[in-house]
């Protein structure tokens, strides 16, 4: 059984792009050795985000941390080394002596807060587009048309496009759906 009186969040820094490997094998350890009585949490702080891409919007999750997995644990006798030497690994977050810091119950709860709240508030987009960038009209009236970007409006997913309609520039106002890059 495992004592929660003495388990604190510590932060363990991973190869970025790597921490959903490091959180699969402590995890594993966690079920087939008896590092689950030392570790009771194992968090990667995720947010979703989506992007256009050939028209269509794809839905993803990337790290809000990138690089940085929370763990929660007790870290006695060679529990930080187990932890320290799982590939990927790159150590913890320590002082000047190696010795892991454990981070405030605050800080934890203000990571875990503002990755609820970006959950709640919807997905972010990435902005595939920016001014100067040619683009090409795939969706409606204006198909097949390409242009300029003149500007950007990610708050209503808008761009701005000059494009050349019958020997004349024309500005037109299109989704983020309506184009693709060429």
């Amino acid at each position: 059984m495992t004592e929660t009186t003495n388990m604190k969040w510590y932060v363990v820094r991973a190869i970025s792009g790597k921490e959903n490997k490091v959180k699969e094998y402590i995890d594993a350890e966690i079920k087939n050795s008896d590092l689950g009585q030392y570790v009771a949490q194992v968090l990667i702080p995720t947010e979703k985000v989506f992007q256009i891409r050939n028209g269509k919007k794809i839905t993803k999750e990337r790290s809000y941390l990138p690089g940085y997995v929370l763990v929660e644990a007790n870290l006695t006798g060679e529990i930080q080394h187990r932890l320290r030497n799982i590939p990927n690994v790159l150590g913890f977050l320590t002082e000047k002596d190696n010795s892991p810091i454990p981070i405030r119950q605050s800080e934890v709860n203000r990571i875990l807060g503002t990755v609820d709240e970006l959950q709640e508030t919807g997905e972010e987009m990435l902005t595939p587009f920016y001014v100067g960038e040619n683009v090409k009209v795939i969706n409606g009236p204006f198909s097949g048309f390409s242009g300029l970007i003149e500007d950007v409006n990610n708050e209503k997913k808008k761009l701005k496009v000059m494009v050349l309609i019958f020997g004349r520039k024309t500005p037109l106002e299109l989704s983020f759906t309506q184009v693709e890059k060429e």
